[in-house]
């Protein structure tokens, strides 16, 4: 059994922490912060068919890059992750999250909804600051609806557009 001292939960709260910035990042698509959450080196596997192929992103900047450039202000996003079960290891830490996301895309007329579980590994920097080095999931499920096929569908608030939108 992993030492219960408060060191020791300081970092989970840590980690824990590291993790929602990281979501909450993406969705309020703070690009400087998600880079932030990253190491210089991390990695980023997401097996989503969305995407089609497999999505694996090496470095920080792949990462933000791709983010920015592919959940914009067009794409509404909710990540949410709870339920971590993380173990540490000095400088560095694994952690599993339940995660579920839905996604907006407006200008396409299609809503998707997914879970999994991401397993992440971590790593604490000589500034002493967890970052996460190794992130990624592969789908539970993940469906999508077409907004043309839900005539009462209305997008009543979108904080990256002006005025509320029918499909």
């Amino acid at each position: 059994m992993e030492s219960r001292t408060l060191e020791h939960l300081l970092t989970l709260e840590d980690i824990r922490q590291l993790k929602y910035r990281y979501l909450r990042s993406v969705d309020q698509k703070l690009w400087d912060q998600l880079a932030d959450t990253l190491t210089e080196d991390a990695v980023a596997d997401y097996g989503t068919p969305a995407m089609g192929d497999r999505l694996v992103l090496t470095g920080r900047e792949a990462i933000v890059s791709f983010m920015r450039e592919n959940l914009g202000p067009g794409l509404i996003s909710v990540h949410l992750a709870g339920q971590p079960e993380i173990q540490v290891n000095g400088d560095h830490a694994t952690g599993t999250w339940a995660f579920s996301d839905l996604i907006i895309a407006p200008e396409y007329k299609v809503v998707i909804e997914g879970a999994a579980f991401y397993e992440d590994t971590y790593a604490r920097g000589e500034d002493g600051v967890w970052r996460i080095s190794r992130t990624g999931y592969d789908r539970l499920f993940e469906s999508s609806m077409s907004l043309d096929d839900l005539p009462s569908y209305r997008l009543t608030a979108n904080r990256w557009a002006g005025a509320p939108t029918t499909h």
